[in-house]
Parts: C-alpha cells; sequence; structure tokens
C-alpha cells in the first residue's frame, strides 16, 4: 500500500537522506542547524593542511561561529589581506597556500584570540 507522503530515507548515491528538507543527513538545510549568534570573544585556531587537496597546501582559520553572513564577510577580507583565493566551510575559513604569518596579526587586530 503506498500513501502519497511516501519520502525516501536513503539514497544509494547519497546516504541517508534528511526527513525534513530530503537532503543528505550530513550536509542538511532544515532550520536544525540554525546560524549561530556572534560571540563577543572569538577564539580561532589557525593551521596548515594537505591532506585530500592534491598536495596543495591550505590554510584554515578554524573554531568560528557557525553564521554565513560572519564567515563570508570574514573570508572576503582575509582574501584580500592576502591576494589569494579561499571558501568558507562549516565554522571555518580556508585561505588558499600557508599564510599563518600573515593572518596571525590580522586576526589579532580584530580582536580576536588566535592559537596556532
Amino acid at each position: 500500500m503506498a500513501t502519497r507522503d511516501a519520502r525516501p530515507v536513503y539514497a544509494t548515491d547519497r546516504g541517508r537522506l534528511c526527513p525534513r528538507c530530503g537532503w543528505p543527513a550530513d550536509d542538511c538545510r532544515c532550520s536544525a542547524k540554525a546560524e549561530e549568534p556572534v560571540p563577543a570573544k572569538i577564539t580561532c585556531v589557525l593551521r596548515l593542511e594537505k591532506k585530500g587537496r592534491a598536495g596543495k597546501s591550505v590554510t584554515v582559520v578554524a573554531g568560528l561561529p557557525r553564521n554565513r553572513a560572519f564567515l563570508a564577510g570574514l573570508a572576503a577580507e582575509l582574501k584580500r589581506a592576502c591576494g589569494t583565493g579561499g571558501t568558507t566551510a562549516d565554522g571555518a575559513v580556508e585561505i588558499q597556500g600557508e599564510q599563518r604569518e600573515r593572518l596571525r596579526p590580522l586576526l589579532a587586530a580584530k580582536g580576536y584570540s588566535v592559537k596556532g
């Protein structure tokens, strides 16, 4: 007996699906992952990653609040200051290349506590 409300819960190419929005559970778009407010004091972690990037190095600024507008603005400012590309991830900003020494004073000047 089929019902009209039947929705897939698993897709072979994407894995488990969210019952609310239908997106893959790892990349759910529904309100369960609401945007975090930006705290007054931010502690971020700088790290260099190479794994899974075909040998290219990427500087990751992690430990940031999961707020799309905040991350987009910070990423644009850091990319402009370093003169390179980058992107935002879940609570992190990725800047192409080894940029830790350049980013540390920029983030400290914004009042962030920087580790790494």
